[in-house]
């Protein structure tokens, strides 16, 4: 099979490359970047886009997007452009070609910023928060959108509409390796009274669901993607400090000694404030029971702490 993908230079789509070329497909890459990746057959530029031939090919990986920026200093076009606009373009030569499975990889944070109820399901109904999560359900919508609207053609093509957890693995430098970091440094973490509970995509797992998307007659719509069990962050801390070989330190403060520093870092602006807590604390649950129904399986091939160990072993080998 012949897959194009974009935004192959990035961790998901440099590790996705990787695990495609290496089972036998031929891998296109359309980026910002000729990375010269050896699991790339040939590199586009975005300024090429319109000489590519999309009849070449079986699958178009979606990937490329402007990410959440933390500090704030990117203004809310540049999501809407990207996320939106640079979509739109592609899903509309994928979809006047003979290519026949679209993969869009939206964002399960930009459907809900907290989870409504003990898990997160496809059935929400969006409300994104910021111009990341806006821009993408735009694109969602779009997709939604031009596939009925030209059923005709989609009669033999597939999309589907990924809304994955934090995704982690080797090669990932996202806020799992910040917190990997402070607790190598033995800093102690002192939320141990919260249990809160949290789901992830480890890569492996996430390259097997695309694998079976792409060779498989999986009916087109809107997954969910993340790992069989959430984690703790708790238990994270725990799996940090055994990757480390020593025991991390928790501290048990209670819960309303904590949110009452918090409510002081409201006012003083300090490190821990009220809504920070609530983002450290909170539960943030995702279901994946559409997607395996939809792959015909009861688990995923790596569990949640072996695929987030890896991880971990990868972050000390770095």
């Amino acid at each position: 099979m012949n897959i194009l993908i974009t935004g192959a230079s990035g961790f998901v789509g440099s590790n996705l490359s990787k695990y495609l070329s290496s089972n036998g497909y031929l891998v296109d890459s359309l980026d910002i970047v000729k990375n010269g990746s050896p699991f790339i057959r040939d590199f586009y530029l975005w300024s090429e886009l319109e000489g590519i031939n999309f009849n070449l090919y079986d699958a178009v990986i979606h990937l490329a997007g402007k990410a959440h920026d933390v500090r704030g200093k990117s203004g809310s076009e540049i999501y809407f452009n990207v996320n939106t606009g640079l979509t739109k373009v592609v899903f509309d030569k994928f979809l006047n070609s003979e290519a026949g499975s679209f993969i869009f990889f939206s964002s399960v944070m930009g459907v809900a910023d907290v989870v409504d109820g003990d898990v997160l399901t496809e059935v929400v109904v969006p409300a994104p928060v910021c111009p990341d999560g806006e821009s993408k359900m735009l694109a969602e919508n779009y997709i939604l959108e031009q596939s009925g609207e030209y059923a005709e053609k989609m009669k033999h093509k597939r999309f589907y509409i990924l809304r994955p957890c934090m995704i982690h693995g080797p090669g990932n430098k996202g806020n799992l390796n910040l917190l990997y970091k402070v607790v190598s440094k033995g800093v102690p973490w002192p939320l141990g009274q919260f249990e809160n509970l949290r789901s992830f995509t480890f890569i492996r797992n996430l390259e097997f669901i695309i694998e079976k998307l792409m060779v498989g007659d999986i009916e087109s719509g809107v997954y969910n993607v993340c790992d069989d069990v959430p984690l703790s962050t708790n238990r994270l801390i725990e799996l940090i400090g055994d990757s480390l070989g020593k025991r991390a330190s928790v501290w048990n403060l209670s819960s309303g000694f904590v949110k009452g520093v918090a409510k002081i870092g409201d006012y003083l602006h300090l490190p821990l404030n009220s809504l920070r807590l609530q983002k450290l604390s909170e539960n943030y649950v995702v279901s994946n029971a559409k997607i395996k129904a939809a792959l015909g399986i009861d688990k995923l091939p790596v569990s949640s702490e072996d695929g987030m160990v890896e991880t971990l072993k990868s972050f000390r080998n770095g």
